[in-house]
């Protein structure tokens, strides 16, 4: 795993050691951030189910200001500690170690992000909940993205629309917006 591009462009991060975390390809990484990029510049972006941190990282290097992370395993938060140290980024981000719904339900209203980024297992099931929760952190024209396998249909609360699907491979993206405004991408 290495980062693609920005100011951290080469930069080898370490992969988990543990059974349950499945890293997004750096193919698929690719893919994401070509759609997402003109929104990185001075985004505040959440990474949620972080694992490894790559996309939260990536987000960095391509001119994101402010990366939260959330991840519910302490092994993975130390990996993310980790591989922010490795691409030698010490400030512009937050980890939170909790369930990503908790955490965005313990946030503050007013704490708005311009992208989420949501990379759960494959296997979770009833993302209803975290959707909607992420929905009530998007800043006006903010977009949630989330990674997931083709064979899975993500359903999405009434009031989020999906608005774009690429799938590669087993894994699919798919971009979602609240119901209030024009699609931006």
């Amino acid at each position: 795993m290495r980062i693609i591009a920005g100011r951290y462009k080469g930069r080898r991060l370490s992969g988990p050691l543990w059974e349950g975390t499945r890293p997004t390809s750096d193919q698929l990484r690719e893919t994401l951030f070509n759609i997402i990029s003109p929104r990185m510049n001075g985004a505040r972006v959440l990474d949620g189910f972080s694992g490894t941190g790559a996309l939260g990282i990536e987000a960095l290097s391509r001119g994101a200001e402010e990366i939260t992370f959330i991840d519910d395993d302490l092994r993975a938060v130390r990996l993310i500690k980790k591989n922010l140290e490795a691409c030698g980024v010490f400030d512009g981000y937050t980890i939170l170690r909790n369930d990503v719904q908790v955490a965005l339900d313990r946030m503050s209203a007013d704490t708005l992000f311009d992208v989420m980024l949501f990379d759960p297992p494959y296997a979770v099931s009833g993302l209803d909940g975290v959707l909607q929760a992420g929905v009530h952190h998007l800043s006006p024209d903010g977009i949630l993205v989330v990674e997931h396998s083709v064979r899975h249909v993500l359903r999405t609360p009434s009031n989020i629309s999906l608005i774009r699907e690429v799938r590669t491979g087993d894994s699919a993206l798919s971009f979602l917006e609240a119901k209030t405004g024009e699609s931006k991408i």
